[in-house]
């Protein structure tokens, strides 16, 4: 694989994001030799979600008003319930995610990240999988759900739990390398 050391990913978060669903994605990322950033509209910290109960804290990199997606090459949205629910009440994380999808980056969702998607308004005949909990709120807007370990549409890329890590980690990079997808 060519060097990835000129891209750039962005991981937003919240609160409450399923632990390994963002670190491991971020340990592939830096391994792949990509600069990586946890940006959420806090600063300092945030605390994982680790299965049953609070899990470590994350640095945040930059706080989501600092940064623009132009600074980006592509987007990681972790999942774990509380923070999705938490980023898609926040207009700055909508709009940040929407410019992804809308200048053809990748964005990689895991578990209940793609609920981001849905707030979107962006997913509309779009393929797509996710946690089995998510599978009519993504129907009904307008996504066809299938339930497979990784889902890719044009740079899309989409997951359903922490054990399909190593395939999401792998498409992801895939896509990022690809570069950006058009025809969306």
């Amino acid at each position: 694989m060519e060097s990835l050391s000129n891209k750039k990913v962005a991981i937003l978060t919240e609160e409450g994001f399923e632990q390994v669903e963002l670190t491991s994605p971020q340990q592939a990322l830096k391994d792949a030799g990509i600069t990586v950033h946890v940006i959420s509209p806090k600063s300092g910290k945030v605390k994982a979600w680790n299965e049953t109960d609070w899990g470590i804290e994350v640095n945040v990199d930059k706080q989501l008003r600092e940064v623009s997606p132009d600074d980006y090459d592509a987007l990681v949205l972790p999942g774990g319930v509380l923070n999705p629910d938490k980023l898609r009440q926040n207009k700055d994380a909508v709009a940040f995610v929407s410019a992804f999808l809308d200048e053809g980056k990748t964005v990689a969702a895991i578990c209940h990240g793609p609920q981001m998607l849905i707030e979107t308004g962006m997913i509309n005949g779009r393929t797509l999988t996710s946690f089995p909990s998510l599978r009519t709120d993504l129907k009904n807007a307008g996504a066809h759900w299938i339930d497979q370990e990784v889902v890719v549409d044009n740079g899309l890329v989409t997951s359903r739990t922490p054990a399909d890590l190593p395939a999401f980690n792998k498409k992801m990079i895939e896509e990022i390398a690809e570069g950006v997808h058009h025809g969306v």
